[in-house]
């Protein structure tokens, strides 16, 4: 398993969660919130403060999924898990 595969693992999407979007661990923290706060400056460091539950790896993991996305991977490729 690639490292970019294990990463995309973290990121998972269900009906009855923020209506299918990705989130991160299946927790009410969506790929989407992520991103926007990142694009705006704030750092990850004060990311995983604000979000005690959040893990430097799940910060990774939406990077790479919207890295995937933007590529235009395969749908495999993209694929999310489900929880």
């Amino acid at each position: 398993m690639t490292e970019r595969s294990r990463l995309l693992e973290r990121i998972t999407a269900r009906p009855d969660v923020f209506g299918g979007k990705p989130v991160v661990r299946d927790m009410r923290i969506s790929v989407e919130s992520i991103l926007s706060l990142l694009a705006q400056g704030v750092s990850q460091d004060a990311l995983l403060d604000d979000y005690p539950e959040l893990e430097r790896e799940d910060i990774l993991a939406c990077t790479a999924y919207a890295h995937a996305v933007v590529a235009g991977d395969t749908l495999a490729a993209v694929k999310v898990g489900e929880a």
